[in-house]
């Protein structure tokens, strides 16, 4: 007998019932947490930790920095789902596969994705522990996620991005940094490919067109959220400075040392601006 072949939906609502049956949480918004950045999942109350290997269908990721958890979890009274580090498209993962996630939150009936990164710095304003809240992106991963026979149960064939990045919650997450006197800043992220870090040519024409920060994640994850009608936040926290800024070379230890270093700012800014998300 020829095995059943399941569809994106039918896994995604399998992950999605499976996580139900493990919490009488609900979780309103979805949250990943990126390079170094997982420790605030730890802070959550009435926590319960479910690896992703455990989890019917879910990517686990290799990458060093990402624990591998979906954490669900209040952050005051709202509910939460935390995904402490994620899969990459480096790490041999079809674009299909690295958005799964993006997929369950919308089985689960999550409305909205609040997404964070490590990022390297390009701008002439930024530094080192800096925070950067996206406004737009430039996808130079080549490709897409949504290529491919359309599931219209997720969403329409060509998604809008024109407001990928949602204003209100953006000018939301601006006003919580400003208000806890954090170093913040809205600008464009470049998704590379990765996993080697970009050379300072690669630099100097990523700013010509303009980009703020790099990175090798988050734009995918962005337009599956989309395509699902979820609402999108993104925060990069600035962890290095991108090839040919600094005459230094760059390591992954750096990446991981600098949101070791912002973990409690970077906590409480979460702490206090999910709720107004929740809201809004």
């Amino acid at each position: 007998m020829d095995p059943i072949i399941l569809d994106d939906y039918t896994r995604a609502g399998e992950a999605a019932e499976y996580i139900a049956k493990q919490t009488a949480l609900r979780p309103q918004i979805g949250l990943v947490l990126g390079s170094g950045l997982g420790a605030f999942a730890d802070e959550l109350q009435e926590r319960v930790s479910i690896p992703y290997a455990n989890i019917p269908h879910f990517p686990t990721s290799s990458a060093e920095g990402h624990a591998g958890n979906l954490v669900i979890g209040r952050v005051g009274n709202v509910p939460v789902a935390a995904m402490q580090g994620r899969v990459h498209y480096y790490e041999g993962h079809s674009m299909q596969r690295v958005t799964f996630p993006m997929r369950v939150f919308c089985r689960m009936g999550i409305k909205g994705v609040l997404l964070t990164n490590a990022a390297g710095g390009i701008g002439a304003q930024l530094r080192q522990g800096c925070l950067v809240v996206l406004r737009d992106h430039i996808n130079l991963q080549g490709a897409n996620p949504l290529v491919g026979s359309n599931d219209s149960r997720f969403g329409p064939r060509f998604p809008d991005m024109s407001e990928a990045y949602a204003k209100d919650w953006r000018a939301l997450a601006i006003q919580e940094g400003k208000r806890a006197g954090m170093d913040i800043f809205e600008g464009v992220y470049a998704a590379v490919p990765g996993p080697s870090y970009e050379t300072p040519a690669e630099i100097r024409f990523l700013r010509t067109i303009g980009a703020d920060v790099v990175g090798m994640s988050t734009v995918a994850e962005v337009i599956v959220a989309r395509h699902c009608g979820m609402k999108v936040l993104a925060i990069s926290v600035v962890t290095n400075m991108a090839a040919g800024i600094l005459d230094q070379p760059i390591h992954h230890a750096e990446v991981l040392q600098t949101g070791q270093r912002i973990r409690g700012q970077f906590t409480a800014l979460l702490g206090s601006l999910i709720p107004q998300l929740a809201i809004s």
